[in-house]
This record gives C-alpha cells, structure tokens and sequence, in this order.
C-alpha cells in the first residue's frame, strides 16, 4: 500500500543531524512507492536533493498537495501544527534529543506512538507523561548506499579527523588537537562550529583513519569503516570496539557514553586503543543492523499500524471544529512571524547574539505554554 506521509522538521537550512535523518528518510519513501512531504518552519540548501527528486518542502502544512495517512513528527511544535491542520491523522512523535525543548513530549490523542533514538530520549518521553506501553526505541541508520566501505586501515593512524558542528575553540576541539599533536596525527576539523560543512561527508570520512564524532556522525564513520573515538562537547567516550557495540547501540553512540573528561591525556588513551581489525569487525556490525532500508522498513510498518489503529477504533479529536480552525490559523500567523524573525537574524551582528538567544527562550516558551502557536 502506498502511503503519504508527512514529516515535520523545525529547520531545513542546516545539515544538522534532523535534516540529514529527514532528508534520508523522505528519499528512502519514494524509493519504495510512498508519497513524502516535509513540513518546516525555514527551508534552505538541505532541501534542494528533495525538492530535485519532486518532493515537497513546505512551511505551510496545507501545500503539501495532498490530506496524509500518517505525520512523523519531528519537533514538539511542527508536530503540534500538522495535528492541527490535520485532524484525526495519526502521528509518531520522535525525541532526538533529551534536552532540548524541541524535543518535548507532544500528548495528544493523535500521538499514537512515541519514539526515541536513545535510551535518554524514552527515558524523557516516559518522564514527561507518554505512555510507557506506546513508547519504544528506534535507533537512528544510516544510509549504505551513500557511505561505502574504504580500503583497509593502516597498522598505525596517520590522518584523524573531528566530525561535530560544536567543534570550535571553547568545545572539546582543542583536547583532542593537543592529543593529536602529541601522538603526530595530522588533523581535521568539519563542521559549522569551524565554518566548514561538508555538503557529502560520504565523500569525506574513507580518507582518515580515525574519526571524532558522536551520534548519526560516528555511525557514519563507523560504517565507512574508519576507526571512531566517541567525543563531544559533552565529554569523551571510547573508542567503540565490537565487543562494546552492543552496550553502546541504545545509547545512539551519544551523550551517555560520553563519561569521561575532555582531557588531552584521556584522549590520547582512547587514540592508543586504535585497532584496525577490530574496525573492520565494527564496520560489519553496524552495516548489518543500522542500514536506513531496516529502519525504513520498520517506519513503513509503524505507520501501517496507527493507520489501522485510527481506523478501527474511536478516535478522539481535540476541540471543536471551530477551535481547530481558529488553532490553525494562529500556527499560519505564527509561521509568517518566524520567517520574519530569521530574516532579521541573520542581518543582526554577533554582538547582538546575545538578544537572539532570549527571544528564542521567551518564543519556546510561549509557544509549550499555548499562548502561541
């Protein structure tokens, strides 16, 4: 059966780890016969291989060109806007990450399921009010077809790379450059934090032999078959071997496993852990469980089933058909405002970042409050 699906995203002008995880997934849908749209609050460069293979990007729910079977939410907000503009469509709301308050718990009667991509994210999910029997993890893939396996690692590192938008003097960057330059490792830095996107880290990562990162990222690395130190601005985890895979798996390669302080020393440890073998038996691993064709597939029969769900039982609706018009309408006012407020941003000067940063917290906060939005 095939299924029009439409997923939210607050931006899509970044190659964060959202936008590649939507970009990935929407292209992966068509692939396989099904109707993708996206709903977003700024469109940008991240959107142009979507909109080059016919898929819609909108930041107005109603553009899409067709009424959808199912919404994968991204973003507590954006998925509030797609249930209203489309009541009685059910939704699975997503948590990617456990801090941010983008990410919070949207509990709707439309929200059938709630997932996580990390044993923080259910954790947070259950906290904040889903229902445990409804709330599940999903780990995050990657696409295969994309990142191809590199020749063999050398018996010694030469190259290292630090693959994070966060990296940048006052994160963890200077840790690792000063275990690098103790251990003579020539090394990069990708990321925004730097001024430096990748636009195809596939392209990218099969030309060093170990690589900083965490999350999506290291899975990236790890499925390329570099060797991957866990490390972020939240601290430095290990070098993932394969017999520590599986404990690291839930935990999305992220900020749990980051345990240990972001120390030149401690990472020189991780570094004198380097095994190419064990890479390679790492690399096999993570192509054999973490391909974005499983996951898919997985999504393809989630969405399959609060399709059913909704059908086949009552299905409450949130307020009167008048309240939901009027809800509609404030998001659409909403949107026009905040495309207004980004083209300011990005006139103001650095200096005033400061006041950015205070909007943007008076703005979230308003909106989980339901004075907007």
């Amino acid at each position: 059966m095939s299924l029009k699906v439409l997923i939210t995203n607050v931006f899509m002008d970044g190659l964060t780890g959202t936008v590649l995880y939507v970009r990935d997934l929407a292209l992966e849908l068509q692939r396989r016969g099904h109707r993708p749209a996206v709903y977003t609050w700024k469109i940008g460069k991240a959107c142009a291989e979507l909109e080059a293979a016919g898929i819609p990007v909108v930041t107005d729910p109603r553009r899409i060109g067709f009424s959808p079977d199912v919404v994968h939410g991204h973003h507590r907000l954006l998925a509030l806007g797609a249930l209203r503009h489309y009541p009685g469509v059910p939704i699975l709301s997503f948590c990617h990450d456990h801090r941010s308050p983008l990410d919070r718990a949207l509990l709707e009667p439309q929200v059938l399921r709630h997932l996580g991509v990390s044993r923080l994210c259910v954790n947070r999910l259950i906290k904040e009010g889903a229902p445990v029997q409804r709330t599940s993890l999903l780990p995050n893939f990657v696409d295969l077809r994309r990142f191809r396996e590199r020749p063999p690692l050398p018996d010694k590192p030469k190259r290292a790379l630090v693959f994070s938008n966060y990296a940048c003097a006052g994160t963890h960057l200077p840790a690792v450059a000063e275990a690098c330059r103790r251990m003579g490792l020539e090394l990069d830095v990708v990321g925004s934090g730097v001024g430096r996107e990748s636009q195809r880290p596939e392209e990218l990562l099969g030309e060093y032999d170990l690589v900083f990162a965490k999350a999506k990222a290291a899975m990236e690395a790890m499925a390329v078959g570099t060797a991957v130190v866990l490390c972020d601005f939240g601290g430095l985890g290990p070098m993932v071997t394969a017999a520590d895979f599986d404990r690291l798996r839930p935990l999305n390669f992220g900020f749990q496993a980051l345990t240990e302080p972001l120390t030149p020393a401690a990472v020189e440890e991780q570094i004198l852990r380097y095994d190419p073998d064990d890479a390679l038996r790492v690399r096999d691993r993570i192509r054999s469980c973490a391909g974005l064709e499983e996951t898919v597939g997985q999504l393809v029969t989630l969405y399959e089933q609060v399709i059913h769900e909704a059908k086949t039982s009552l299905f409450p609706l949130s307020g009167t058909d008048t309240t939901r018009s009027f809800q509609a309408w404030r998001h659409r006012r909403l949107c026009f405002v905040l495309s207004r407020y980004h083209v300011w941003r990005s006139r103001i000067s650095a200096k005033q970042s400061w006041l950015v940063k205070r909007l943007r917290k008076i703005r979230y906060t308003l909106m989980d409050r339901g004075f907007i939005g």
